[in-house]
């Protein structure tokens, strides 16, 4: 019945139920480190994979739980692993298909916190990226090699709000033979469902426009259920005997949740980047009014974008869902309820006169986090993006006189009113 529902019945109803015990409608809070079992014969049960339940909490939770069925419905996912943050989830969702000596093609234009992992931590286990512009295919397809184990990309990129052409780059991640993972964070489900587009996996900062409120942490991976983690030996963590249970083989055993089974089993039990109850409480709590914020957020952006393109203090605008934005076409094809809420302006006087603006922003907080349903400012250049090359810096969207907004859900004009007395004092 989940697939016939609409969008905000799924983000309310989703993966939740009266609980049992008590008959409490909101998903109870299990608070709780373990789960005893009715006798031994259960116990060894759950503990070969032979029966779905619960253990410990580092690997499975009823709270966390249901945020994973709601999460996966949402995408149209077979199953959905939820973690400590985006950023784990990023490794988790790797973790399957990387070895010593593998790599993956990334786009150019991703968070810079990513780039960072990317290109300096995932290192320490033998793996590597190359950084790829994925409006290139001819690019992408050189990148792509033997050792190539995945694609990566954001739907709506983090500064610049650039948006990706999904369908484009699964084809060619298709024809590798390769998965496409592509990080949802920017558009959430609302504006874009990539495992339609033809991603493989999709991974998600459930801190953001999902949780919408600043207040907890967390992460997700999305499994399609669709890719045939069999069809080569690319995959042996997937495909082939696993020894830690008893030969068992993922894929051959769970088939379209092959992938979460194991994100659980073996990802969450030995790197333990574990989400915390009160944590998917909170964003269970957020993912119900999602359908309702996303709409506002664009509006707003829609607006605040464009009175910026018109004001002669400011250089230049990316957000895709204006006119003049080389990405407007792909952003109306692809994501037609629209670009998103999170996008940067270049101001006229360069870095001094982008931190002034900041500096002198009342109503936008200066926080380094998106997606909250207040306006919010940062300076990539010299926070999130501060790590990388100014070369880098470009690349992703992040120039040192760029300022990057994530535009809430406030009154429009009162945004604009902050915007054009911090633009007066910066360019004074």
């Amino acid at each position: 019945m989940a697939d016939k529902q609409g969008f905000d019945t799924m983000a309310i109803h989703a993966g939740a139920a009266a609980d049992p015990a008590t008959g409490a409608r909101q998903v109870p809070i299990y608070q709780t480190t373990a789960y005893a079992f009715r006798d031994a014969e259960h116990a060894a049960r759950l503990f070969n994979l032979q029966e779905v339940g619960y253990i410990y909490s580092r690997l499975t939770n009823p709270t966390v739980a249901a945020l994973q069925s709601r999460v996966a419905a949402l995408e149209g996912g077979a199953g959905a692993i939820c973690c400590s943050s985006g950023h784990a989830a990023q490794i988790l969702a790797l973790f399957p298909l990387m070895g010593p000596g593998r790599n993956i093609v990334a786009s150019t234009r991703l968070y810079g916190g990513t780039v960072t992992q990317f290109s300096h931590t995932i290192k320490r286990f033998g793996w590597s990226a190359k950084f790829v512009d994925l409006d290139d295919p001819e690019a992408l397809k050189a990148a792509i090699d033997e050792d190539t184990r995945a694609i990566f990309c954001e739907s709506i990129s983090n500064p610049g709000g650039y948006v990706t052409d999904i369908p484009a780059v699964a084809k060619l991640a298709d024809a590798a033979g390769i998965p496409l993972i592509v990080d949802n964070t920017l558009a959430t489900p609302y504006l874009c469902r990539p495992i339609e587009m033809g991603a493989s996996l999709v991974v998600h900062s459930l801190t953001k426009f999902m949780t919408g409120n600043g207040t907890v942490t967390g992460g997700a991976v999305i499994d399609s259920g669709t890719f045939d983690w069999s069809a080569s030996d690319k995959f042996p963590s997937l495909s082939a005997p696993e020894p830690a249970y008893h030969g068992l083989k993922f894929h051959e055993t769970f088939g379209a949740l092959a992938f979460t089974f194991h994100g659980i089993a073996i990802g969450l039990r030995d790197l333990g980047m574990t989400m915390n109850p009160q944590g998917a409480h909170y964003t269970l709590m957020g993912i119900e009014t999602l359908g309702l914020r996303m709409p506002r957020h664009v509006d707003n952006a829609q607006k605040v974008a464009e009175w910026l393109e018109q004001d002669p203090r400011v250089e230049s605008v990316t957000y895709a869902g204006l006119a003049s934005s080389p990405w407007n076409a792909t952003a109306r094809r692809l994501y037609p309820k629209g670009a998103g809420s999170l996008f940067t302006f270049s101001i006229k006087g360069g870095y001094e006169a982008a931190v002034k603006l900041v500096d002198a922003l009342e109503l936008f907080s200066h926080v380094a986090n998106l997606g909250d349903a207040r306006s919010l400012v940062i300076h990539s250049a010299s926070t999130t993006h501060r790590q990388l090359t100014e070369e880098q810096q470009r690349a992703a969207g992040a120039a040192p006189e760029v300022v990057r907004l994530s535009v809430g859900i406030e009154t429009a004009e009162d945004l604009i009113a902050d915007l054009d007395q911090a633009l007066a004092k910066a360019t004074a």
